[in-house]
Formats: C-alpha cells, structure tokens, sequence
C-alpha cells in the first residue's frame, strides 16, 4: 500500500476538530513520523518488550491500533505459542487501512482487528496491553475507567505500555517544549500554517495531562511498578507493570 506525504493542513481552511478519517489514514505514517519524536524507537522498543512479557496462551491488545504498527511489534517480537494480538480502533478508515497493512507484512503471531471504542472493550487474559497515543484522545473523566478495565484484563506480571503527549506544571518549560516540538515539525517541512492549523484542530480533541498525573493514577490503579521509560520533548512513554 502507498501513503502519501501529509498535507492535510498546507492551506488555509475553517476549524474543524481533528478526526481519524480517510485524509488522515492515507497520510498517517507520513504524518506520525514527522509529527512525534521517538516514534520509531517506541515501536521498536514495543517488539523489544514483548519478546519478555507476552506469555504462553495469552493475548495482547493494541488499543487505538491506527496503522497497525504497534501489532506488529508486538506480533514479530512474540516468541511464546497460544498467543493472538487484538488490535481495536473506532476508526474504519484506520481498520480498514490496517488490514492491508498487516497483510502485507509476514508475521507469526495472529492479529485480529476489531472497530470499536475501546471504552466497550472487555480486556481478558492479557499478558501485555499497548496504548500509544489513544489514551490522550478519551475525556480526562473517563480515562480511570478505561485504565481499571485494561487492569483487571491483566494477568498477573503482565505490562501495559503508555505512550502521551504531556505538558508540565511549570510553565516555562512548558512553553519552551511546544516550541522545540514545533521546531521538530518546521525541521521536519511543516510550515507555520500547517503547525497552526493542526494544533487548533487538536485543541480539543487532545487534551494531554503531566507526567505526575499518569504515574499517580497507574500507581493508584494498583500497578506495582510504574515508569516513565522514554521521554523526548513533550512527548512521554510509561511502562506499569501488574504484580
């Protein structure tokens, strides 16, 4: 399959929320590349994990799949037997896409895909859960629930791997990191229209929180180990482990 080059937001145009639709499937690797520092290494470090934490006649969960990317790392880093990965998301154009894109891939594990809002998941016998960059799109009040439900799908030892966008409490560093994340986009060919217009498309449908809050909330959920295990600018991984 071919994706295009992102320019989605090159000219001016109304504001309308961002949305998971067919403009942005087509362009998303394109997109997820230029727009989120670390993300290669996050997908390798996914595959790197799971060759550790998946377990025998287990599953793995994608939540928010997109593309696909993170099942498959989980799919090619899987060394046990019994296993399957359930990749959901509530876009069908990203379903849609990610089938294809997991065809065209060669992979041992079993990948199957579901549309559906992750909140209505029910999480069972999971040895290792991947949210990457999903959470951040749920309403803050809503984001405890989803977390209890991937924990008490958990088996015991298993990982859940977080990936957000954060901002900081203080305010200082907190501008200072938009502008080296902006700086990343213009470095990476994004013009200034393009950086405006999509940061005002997110403004209320992504609405990040501190790296305190996320590593108080899994803790309080009852994870027994939690870390932040790669940051780069505002951009913040977690690993929680389930005792």
């Amino acid at each position: 399959m071919s994706y295009n080059n992102d320019q989605i937001y090159a000219n001016p145009q109304s504001a309308n929320p961002f949305k998971f639709d067919q403009k942005v499937a087509a362009v998303f690797p394109d997109m997820i590349k230029r727009s989120v520092p670390g993300y290669e290494n996050i997908i390798h470090n996914i595959q790197q994990l799971a060759s550790q934490y998946i377990a025998m006649n287990s599953n793995g969960y994608d939540l928010g799949c997109s593309l696909g990317a993170a099942s498959l790392a989980m799919s090619h880093g899987n060394q046990q037997t019994g296993v399957k990965i359930i990749a959901v998301d509530n876009s069908a154009a990203m379903i849609e896409r990610c089938a294809t894109n997991i065809d065209g891939f060669k992979h041992q594990t079993p990948i199957e895909l579901i549309q559906a809002d992750i909140q209505q998941i029910e999480i069972n016998n999971a040895s290792m859960v991947v949210l990457n960059y999903t959470l951040q799109f749920i309403p803050q009040a809503l984001r405890l629930k989803v977390l209890q439900q991937i924990y008490r799908g958990m088996r015991a030892g298993g990982m859940l791997l977080l990936s957000e966008k954060i901002i900081f409490s203080d305010d200082t560093i907190n501008r200072l990191m938009i502008e080296l994340h902006h700086q990343f986009k213009r470095e990476n060919g994004y013009s200034e229209l393009e950086i405006s217009q999509k940061r005002n498309a997110l403004e209320t449908v992504l609405v990040p929180e501190t790296m305190s809050n996320h590593i108080q909330r899994l803790q309080n959920i009852g994870f027994a180990h939690v870390s932040c295990y790669q940051q780069q600018l505002n951009f913040a991984s977690f690993i929680a482990i389930k005792s």
